[in-house]
């Protein structure tokens, strides 16, 4: 088989999930999944994900989908991991632990192997969009992603789901699994509804891909136009993506003329 194998990994606020990719993203493994510990440390989740990885077989590279804010390997934010416990307050201790944390460096040096790092909403969204237009992908999880792309690039991320809207709850908290348990589904819905006409309102979008572990929770009829609900296996086959834009920024900057 021509081109590297890469080793998939989809860190969620419940699961980790992982599977062998082939050049042309095909699943060449079948998909394992553990549940997320917690609290989840720096130390808890790298070990976590050396043993997820050992279930695999032999690769090439990875790639990893992480539920934060990643800039250049390193962690800006991770709602998720800053909590205890789902659904919990943010320990400052976490917080700490977490914020300015090298994640792909940890994890290249753990792995033995290339690794690229990205949000998961990021990596989720490479293997959902068309490349056509203004493209919104939310993702429905222990929390609630966002990623968008014009003409198929991906742009810088920014945590949209972060912003404040109904009864004063961020749409991250609003329309997260907690949440859902605690007001039900029905008017959990109403919210995720209320929260992708406040996110279109900003990012005017063509086209809205709703993605994440509870996305097959909302009814496909009812969700409106130029919305798609997209698998959640997604995260995982977007590993092959995530290569493909960093390689083509890396193969974008000018090499510095010697002096």
């Amino acid at each position: 088989m021509e081109g590297p194998l890469t080793l998939a990994i989809d860190v969620g606020g419940s699961g980790l999930k992982a599977s062998l990719l082939s050049p042309k993203g095909e699943m060449l493994s079948d998909r394992q999944r553990r549940e997320t510990p917690y609290p989840c440390t720096p130390p808890v989740l790298l070990d976590e994900l050396a043993e997820l990885a050992a279930t695999q077989p032999t690769y090439d590279r990875v790639s990893v989908g992480f539920p934060g804010a990643i800039r250049r390997g390193r962690v800006r934010e991770v709602p998720a991991f800053s909590r205890r416990g789902p659904g919990q307050d943010p320990d400052p201790e976490l917080v700490e632990q977490w914020t300015g944390f090298e994640l792909e460096t940890a994890l290249e040096k753990r792995f033995g192997k290339p690794t690229r790092v990205a949000n998961d909403a990021d990596v989720q969204g490479s293997a959902a969009i068309s490349g056509q237009g203004m493209e919104l992908v939310i993702t429905l999880g222990t929390g609630v992603g966002c990623a968008v792309f014009f003409d198929g690039m991906l742009l810088p991320h920014m945590e949209l789901s972060h912003g404040r809207f109904g009864d004063g709850l961020s749409i991250e908290v609003a329309c997260g699994d907690n949440q859902r348990h605690k007001v039900g589904k029905e008017h959990w819905r109403k919210r995720v509804m209320n929260a992708l006409d406040a996110l279109e309102a900003m990012v005017l979008p063509d086209h809205t891909y709703i993605g994440g572990g509870n996305a097959k929770r909302l009814d496909e009829d009812k969700i409106g136009p130029n919305r798609t609900l997209v698998p959640n296996i997604s995260g995982l086959l977007g590993g092959i993506a995530l290569w493909e834009h960093t390689l083509g920024a890396q193969e974008s900057v000018p090499t510095p003329a010697k002096t």
